[in-house]
């Protein structure tokens, strides 16, 4: 006997399979969509940096549904996530609640406020690339492991632990050697 499929949007909230991406609701990936038509200026700069393979060959993809949140660039292979802030995620509850949700599931999150992206372009380019070049978590927590920890003698920035916000002024300034050879290369 077959027992025909629910019509749409019956059962509830269950992941439903749009095109080739699975495991998210209808409502998620519609968002998610429409988010990638409508960036803020800092996004689309940011991704106009991070589109097509530029830092170091790593893939990123905008506006990307991961579980019941929306990241603003991630890149699958590091478990690296860049979100650029505005003023209204200043202290915000529930980018808290989905920084730690993604932390939670192995992704590492790196948080640029709008002002330093437009102001500094080559010191989040920097603090991205470092982020790159760091190793993943072994083993991955994504398979049961801890995760990775952060270094309180690590100077911030690069890259800023726990998902917090870097603040330039506070440590004195962007530092390092600059970008030569680590774009393309």
């Amino acid at each position: 006997m077959n027992i025909p499929s629910p019509h749409e949007g019956e059962g509830g909230t269950q992941p439903v399979r749009v095109g080739r991406v699975g495991g998210y609701s209808k409502r998620t990936l519609n968002r998610a969509k429409s988010l990638r038509r409508e960036l803020s200026d800092a996004e689309k700069m940011l991704w106009r940096l991070l589109r097509s393979r530029q830092l170091r060959g790593a893939k990123f993809r905008r506006q990307q549904p991961i579980g019941p949140f929306i990241a603003d660039f991630v890149c699958q292979q590091h478990w690296l996530i860049v979100e650029a802030d505005g003023g209204q995620h200043a202290e915000s509850i529930i980018d808290d609640r989905r920084t730690a949700f993604v932390e939670s599931k192995g992704y590492r999150v790196l948080r640029f406020w709008n002002n330093d992206i437009f102001e500094n372009e080559e010191g989040v380019l920097t603090s991205i690339l470092n982020a790159l070049q760091a190793p993943l978590p072994n083993p991955s927590p994504a398979e049961g492991g801890r995760g990775l920890t952060c270094d309180p003698a690590h100077p911030v920035p690069p890259p800023p632990c726990g998902g917090g916000k870097a603040d330039p002024r506070e440590s004195g300034g962007w530092q390092g050697e600059g970008l030569n050879g680590a774009i393309n290369g």
